[in-house]
């Protein structure tokens, strides 16, 4: 059972990677913590500012490698010159004691407007640049005349700087946590998941009965999860290796872009698994004792691959000879014939995706540097690790579309500083600080988000009022009491109840008490920072409603509509004529608009229904899942044309002639299939059938359904109906003309391999047909529930409604 350990080892892995975390933020705090309490009178009084220090930790160091602290110095650096060189010649100018609350909170909007409104600027520089700039004015009108227009901004940089150095230390001591040691860690892992799950996919096809295979595909599904994690921390992982090649140069071989491969490996995995799900019986009775046995020697081969491979770097070499594999992947040449019903097609499917597998599974070729392309320019210039001056002047750029979210969130910050202030204004610049620290370059559930935020300061700050009240006399044991908070908020944040925001937000409640003296009575400032705190979300969560934004659920019901037009313009160019990347492009275009539409899923689920219709989040999640095939569907899909588009310019012109054949059964397909998808990316966007209806009327227009059948599309009505029975013509008609392509194929070298090639992708090609058709018929059978919750009151007739459509708008 390759599944029994996984529970525990993954438990263990979770509290490894918690308490790693948590030590590292608690060392960076501590090295804060002896700098501004027992450092050099000098130090102190530059660094004025310690609890910034302390927020400058937070927002570097949590969960980083040494390349992100070493990114995040570069940031920090930015959003000092970006923040501070303007705020000082303002101060200059103006004159501290010339400030009032209304001017204060002017300067704090606008200065966050010019931060904000750049798009390509991280989104860790804008969170210290607003920081930078709420402690510069707030502070400066606080102190009125006694503030020092030069020296008070050079006093903010110095307490970012120590903050930024503690955690260039922390990340350092007792040993770098390095980004390339954790993608490799990382890699070795996901190769031994994939192997596993392999092994449990082989082992579902070959199973004798349905119970033994479903209870291995339930197996590997639970690793199927697990696996995903693994890829999107080794993604995440790749981005800071580039900072690290600086000063560590013997560690450049190991900075590689393995995760575009490592994505190709899922892919072929999760197309494995999507044919054994779609698999009515087993055993399979295409599955004779030669290929049973071939079959699993093929996966012996490819599970030693992936874990010999391990994290694909130019270093990571295989043992087995590469004729051991030619010679096993000689059993695939058996299959010379295409099934004759579309009932095999999901073993001939599993096949394509293991052979895909295979050829994935290999590590790239050692070239003598990787790391250069377009030119040879070196990746530390590159826009996403942001060290350059191109970065610099880009991100001064302005569009359009960040006016609006800029100049709310300007707007937000000001009016908090202001309310702050007149609450306390000793206490003012908490409120600013608040809403500053915790920016979000995109849309997120801002009443959640707002709600967890609360939630996590007010945790973190009764945490450190009972720390202080314990441990009041002893300030080492309250830096050390740090570590189990820490470790708690780890938790926090892998959580769904509270995430990166509310885990964050605690973490700052308490270090901010207990890193820190002189501040009056912890109880005190714990209900002054918690009262500023609230209003700070106040305002953000008012000037949200104020401007009436667009709801998630609406945007939701945008991006569907979105996904299924561009989902009709991949179907229109399914083609043999049409080489694989444009294919594959345009299927990039449709995966961007299905991880948009969950993102506001996601975001809809969570958002409160006030007086509107409430969000039917389980129909929206099947319509997601079916998208998402589709999306791998399509992929496949395209690598079987390409394959078939390629060996097409090679043979004879009666091989081409019978190509013609399996176009024209395409086109029947994209033009039945297609018209669906076309007409409900339509009907999708219709709010209401009772204003559908007033709109006919008003423009005195009417329709016939009759009438309207040669335009309109036949949707997928029941299972069994005519509409499906001209589905399984075209796809037998397919498999018939797929035949006739094979059986030309003669007195050609290499006549078998070819042959067994066109069997595997043109039956790859039929099953990507056939399930495009089933996940069709799921989304129209969402789209048709979708209307009826929102018209509880009517009946809905997609036919008819496509009817009315067409009439209304042709």
């Amino acid at each position: 059972m390759p599944t029994a350990p996984l529970q525990p080892s993954r438990a263990r892995a979770v509290w490894r990677t918690c308490l790693a975390s948590a030590s590292r933020t608690a060392l960076a705090c501590i090295i804060v913590g002896i700098a501004t309490l027992y450092g050099p009178a000098s130090l102190q009084r530059q660094v004025a500012f310690p609890a910034f220090s302390y927020v400058t930790v937070i927002l570097i160091v949590t969960d980083a490698t040494l390349g992100d602290t070493l990114h995040g110095c570069w940031l920090a650096l930015y959003a000092s010159v970006q923040s501070l060189g303007p705020a000082m010649l303002s101060l200059w100018l103006i004159g501290p004691a010339k400030l009032t609350d209304g001017t204060t909170a002017l300067a704090v909007a606008l200065g966050g407007l010019v931060v904000v409104l750049p798009e390509s600027t991280h989104l860790i520089t804008k969170r210290i640049a607003l920081g930078q700039i709420v402690i510069v004015y707030v502070i400066g009108f606080i102190n009125g005349g006694r503030t020092e227009p030069i020296m008070h901004p050079v006093h903010v940089a110095a307490s970012t700087a120590v903050g930024v150095l503690a955690c260039v230390l922390a990340l350092l001591l007792p040993y770098p946590r390095l980004a390339c040691c954790e993608a490799k860690r990382n890699c070795k892992l996901l190769a031994e998941n994939g192997s596993q799950r392999l092994k449990l996919f082989v082992k579902a096809l070959c199973a004798e009965d349905n119970a033994a295979a479903s209870a291995s595909i339930s197996q590997a599904k639970m690793l199927t999860a697990a696996g995903t994690k693994l890829l999107q921390s080794v993604k995440r992982f790749q981005g800071s290796m580039k900072w690290e090649t600086l000063p560590f140069k013997f560690l450049r071989p190991y900075y590689m872009n393995s995760g575009e491969k490592l994505q190709d490996i899922e892919i072929a995995l999760r197309g494995m698994e999507m044919a054994l799900e779609s698999t009515p019986s087993f055993p399979g009775r295409m599955l004779d004792g030669e290929l049973k046995d071939g079959l699993l020697r093929l996966e012996e081969n490819i599970s030693l691959r992936l874990k010999q491979a391990k994290s694909f770097l130019p270093g990571d070499s295989l043992t087995n000879p590469e004729s051991n594999a030619e010679d096993i992947t000689k059993v695939l040449q058996t299959l010379q014939t295409i099934p004759p019903t579309h009932q095999d097609l999901h073993s001939f499917f599993f096949l394509f995706c293991m052979k895909l597998l295979h050829s994935k599974s290999l590590p790239n070729p050692t070239t003598k540097n990787p790391v250069q392309k377009n030119g040879g320019s070196s990746p530390i210039s590159s826009k996403q690790n942001g060290f350059s001056s191109k970065e610099v002047s880009s991100s001064c750029g302005l569009k359009t579309k960040r006016l609006i979210p800029a100049f709310k969130f300007s707007l937000s910050l000001g009016f908090s500083v202001l309310f702050g202030l007149i609450y306390s204004k000793p206490n003012g610049f908490w409120s600013g600080l608040s809403v500053a620290v915790s920016f979000a370059a995109a849309r997120e559930a801002t009443f959640k988000v707002a709600n967890v935020k609360a939630q996590g300061t007010v945790l973190g700050t009764v945490y450190g009022v009972i720390g202080c009240f314990l441990f009041e006399r002893f300030l080492a044991i309250r830096f050390l009491s740090l570590l189990p908070w820490f470790l708690f908020t780890s938790f926090l944040r892998q959580s769904k109840m509270y995430g990166q925001a509310g885990g964050i937000s605690a973490v700052i409640g308490a270090v901010l008490i207990l890193g820190r003296t002189n501040f009056g009575p912890p109880s005190d400032f714990a209900i002054a920072r918690i009262m500023e705190t609230f209003i700070g979300l106040s305002c953000s969560i008012v000037v949200e409603l104020l401007f009436q934004p667009t709801r998630a659920s609406t945007l939701a019901k945008i991006e569907l509509s979105k996904s299924l037009e561009t989902l009709h313009e991949c179907i229109g160019s399914v083609s043999l004529q049409v080489s694989e990347a444009n294919l594959v492009e345009n299927q990039k275009k449709l995966k961007i608009h299905v991880n948009q539409l969950g993102k506001f899923i996601g975001e809809a689920e969570v958002e409160p229904n006030f007086w509107f219709l409430p969000f039917h989040s389980a129909c929206y999640g099947k319509l997601l899942g079916s998208l998402s095939k589709v999306v791998d569907l399509l992929l496949f899909g395209a690598h079987a044309l390409g394959f078939l588009e390629r060996e097409s310019q090679k043979l004879e012109t009666s091989w081409k002639e019978t190509v013609n054949k399996l176009n024209g059964d395409l086109n029947l397909f994209k033009e039945s299939v297609g018209s669906v998808v076309q007409y409900l990316a339509k009907i999708s966007l219709i709010k209401s059938l009772t204003i559908l209806d007033k709109e006919l009327q008003k423009n005195n227009i009417s329709y016939d359904i009759e009438m309207g059948k040669s335009a309109s599309p036949n949707f997928f009505r029941v299972s069994g109906s005519e509409e499906d029975d001209e589905m399984n013509k075209i796809l037998s008609s397919f498999l018939q003309h797929s035949q006739e392509v094979v059986d030309i194929i003669h007195g050609i070298e290499g006549e078998k391999e070819l042959k067994s090639q066109m069997v595997l992708n043109l039956s790859a090609l039929g099953y990507c047909m056939e399930s495009l058709t089933r996940e069709t018929r799921q989304i129209e059978e969402g789209i048709r529930e979708l209307v009826q919750w929102e018209n509880p009151s009517s009946h809905v007739n997609l036919h008819e409604i496509s009817c009315k459509i067409r009439g209304l708008y042709s």
